[in-house]
């Protein structure tokens, strides 16, 4: 298991995330890794807009699992869709595997914002 510092080191590592083509929100970011054929993703990635355009300053990204196998490894991502929440910073604060409710999301950017 992964513990908190594999994790803290993400918080610096902001070129991970910007190599995978996240653009971070000013307040929180949800990102969800997907896989091309994954029913639930694309009802994750509907669940995560909506919330995104709900709180202002946080942002939705979408990283394709398959494309950045690198961060994958790294972060023992092993199912999409997979959500992490991140702070401002680009801490990771919650992460879920499976399609999230939207009430469960709002809860988890709590803790992020």
């Amino acid at each position: 298991m992964r513990g908190r510092d594999d994790e803290a080191r993400l918080r610096t590592d902001v070129g991970a995330w910007a190599a995978a083509g996240a653009e971070l929100g000013e307040r929180a970011t949800l990102v969800q890794f997907s896989s091309a054929f994954c029913a639930p993703c694309r009802a994750t990635r509907r669940v995560l807009g909506e919330v995104a355009g709900l709180v202002p300053g946080v942002a939705h990204v979408e990283i394709d699992a398959e494309a950045h196998l690198d961060l994958v490894r790294r972060l023992e991502i092993v199912s999409t869709p997979t959500v992490l929440v991140l702070d401002a910073s680009g801490g990771i604060v919650r992460r879920a595997a499976g399609q999230p409710r939207k009430a469960d999301v709002i809860a988890a950017l709590g803790e992020a914002v």
